[in-house]
């Protein structure tokens, strides 16, 4: 067994090596898998970001990224490396402080994946904020929806993942951004529009859900789980609406599933077709659309709307601020609820 003090000397002459900057090529590489687009990043030029990664090939023993028409393609030893080594660029930049930020004067992009629910609830408000307190600050916006997001926050190409999940893996990072309940959508002179709506409405009159996904899709009690993160996929609980019905011995009939939230108001304008959705995404509707909202008639618990991130970005400043005016537009949005 190799002594501790040569184990040492043999690293750090490793470490002797490489020049650290080519890390940060690689950094910039793995997440852009373009070379022109790593060198704007880096205030490189496309040759000198080529350049670097012929040393840092040279100096490791493998080809690292492979050239292909869809962009550099990273090879197996780059993805084993990639976790670790950005983790500890990041740990470096907030240990020395490299990297100072202020809101009025950075020039930043932010990933957020949401569905478009929370894009109106949250997002929009937030973008609002970013007009004065951060001009220079750009959002893209993805959907939080498609099936790969755990590897997207793995990547490094989504910042924020906000929804309702069920299962956050270790290697995530998460808070509590609201609570909500559910309500239920219907046109302006619906039949049941001027009475109390009851359990047997919502088994009389077909229902347009809100589905991101189904069985089809890996989908389990209303959750798809991808590489140990658990993801709503049904905006509404299921569960709870049968379990209220089975007192009347009704069966509900779920007659359409969307994947999109501002599908509904057209879909309920000309029919009888009721909808169940969160209470926040019911108020907004109701308020910009010919609809109107109502209380459920039974008791469904409510669900927790939470930010998800990569534990790599915990102690980042510019992330921590980015949670945080997240927040306080959920906070915002959750208030409109009492």
């Amino acid at each position: 067994m190799m002594h501790p003090v040569q184990l040492l000397k043999i690293v750090i002459m490793s470490i002797g090596r490489i020049d650290l900057n080519l890390l940060k090529v690689f950094d910039a590489v793995y997440e852009d898998r373009n070379l022109v687009l790593a060198g704007k990043r880096l205030n490189l030029t496309q040759s000198a970001v080529s350049h670097a990664l012929g040393r840092l090939r040279g100096a490791v023993g493998d080809e690292l990224f492979i050239r292909t028409r869809k962009g550099m393609v990273p090879t197996g030893r780059a993805m084993a490396m990639a976790p670790s080594l950005r983790d500890a660029l990041r740990r470096i930049e907030a240990t020395l402080g490299v990297e100072p930020f202020s809101p009025d004067t950075t020039k930043r992009q932010f990933v957020i994946a949401a569905n478009d629910h929370l894009t109106a609830v949250i997002v929009a408000p937030f973008l609002r904020e970013l007009q004065t307190l951060a001009p220079g600050v750009d959002l893209i916006i993805k959907p939080s929806t498609r099936l790969d997001l755990a590897e997207q926050i793995d990547l490094g190409r989504i910042d924020l993942a906000v929804g309702i999940f069920a299962e956050v893996p270790s290697r995530l990072n998460s808070r509590t951004l609201m609570s909500q309940g559910e309500a239920v959508l219907m046109r302006k002179g619906h039949p049941v529009s001027r009475g109390k709506l009851t359990l047997r409405d919502l088994a009389k009159y077909p229902l347009v859900t809100l589905s991101a996904g189904g069985q089809e899709e890996g989908a389990v009690s209303g959750f798809i789980l991808d590489r140990g993160l658990a993801r709503q996929s049904e905006m509404f609980d299921r569960d709870a609406l049968e379990e209220a019905l089975l007192e009347t011995k009704e069966t509900p009939r779920f007659r359409v599933a969307v994947p999109h939230a501002l599908a509904i108001p057209a879909l309920l304008s000309e029919t009888d077709m009721l909808s169940i959705v969160p209470a926040t995404l019911a108020m907004a509707l109701a308020k910009s659309s010919n609809l109107l909202h109502r209380q459920l008639p039974y008791q469904a618990p409510a669900s927790t709307i939470r930010a998800v991130w990569h534990r790599r970005d915990e102690h980042d400043l510019a992330h921590t601020w980015l949670r945080e005016m997240v927040g306080k537009a959920a906070r915002a949005a959750e208030e409109l609820l009492a």
